[in-house]
């Protein structure tokens, strides 16, 4: 990017991918560290304190967190994996969807504002080391090893001439690009949105202390849009931890369903 430079010398530097590896705060700790264990902190601790005097009425702590299960459940679950099969994953899908949630909408938060998902190795592990054993697992042990490979890579229907280009396609797309893309999806609009808020808030900032007068109103423009885009951003933070968590049903339901 390019640099912004006034009638006295100043000099704006945008930021850029550097301004997303933070210091250590102590030893190797990092901010981003210490996010992700402050959100199972407080992803516990709500539904925790929501549930622990449960009433038939209950109360809006008890109805935020049962909205909240609800959602994962119903909305989710259920809907992709099938009324069938979803309940022993509930768990799983509603765990990704609230700590993505929680660690995307950081982000927006004053403070701490930082995007926990802008470092691409925790979507990552997530749909690598969490998602993507859990749907193979799954459709291994319901069909059997032949019978898995063969539903999904063999999709019911096509003529046979077709297979020699599909299934290394499928191949392909089912055991690597399904979990990489799970995981781009989300660090993409949080990396990306998180440099944006930065672009116009420290742009706005920039004007304002240096600029020659004619330049200074701008810094106002700036801010109005840093507003405007955080929340654009809180938006985009639910929609992808939604999305994450929704994909993932997907796949599940994929592995669990007789046909491709």
């Amino acid at each position: 990017m390019g640099r912004l430079v006034l009638a006295q010398g100043e000099e704006f530097n945008p930021p850029g991918v550097r301004d997303f590896f933070l210091p250590p705060i102590f030893g190797a700790v990092t901010k981003p560290m210490v996010l992700v264990v402050l959100s199972v902190i407080i992803i516990a601790g709500f539904f925790l304190l929501a549930t622990r005097n449960m009433k038939i009425v209950p109360s809006k702590f008890q109805f935020a967190a049962e909205s909240v299960y609800d959602f994962g459940r119903n909305s989710i679950a259920r809907e992709q994996i099938g009324s069938k099969d979803f309940r022993p994953f509930v768990p799983l899908i509603l765990t990704l969807f609230t700590f993505i949630l929680v660690n995307n909408i950081f982000g927006v938060i004053p403070v701490i504002q930082f995007p926990t998902f802008s470092h691409i190795a925790f979507p990552l592990a997530l749909a690598v080391l969490v998602v993507y054993p859990v749907y193979h697992f799954v459709g291994f042990r319901r069909h059997g090893f032949k019978g898995y490979l063969k539903n999904q890579l063999f999709p019911a229907g096509a003529p046979k001439a077709v297979y020699l280009l599909l299934t290394p396609i499928e191949f392909f797309q089912k055991f690597f690009m399904n979990p990489i893309t799970l995981a781009v999806r989300v660090f993409g609009a949080m990396f990306a949105g998180h440099l944006i808020l930065l672009v116009f808030t420290l742009g706005g900032e920039f004007l304002l202390l240096h600029a020659d007068w004619p330049l200074k109103p701008v810094s106002i423009i700036s801010w109005v849009f840093a507003i405007a885009m955080t929340f654009l951003e809180a938006f985009i933070q639910v929609l992808q931890a939604y999305i994450f968590a929704l994909l993932s049903a997907v796949y599940i339901g994929q592995a669990l369903a007789s046909d491709h």
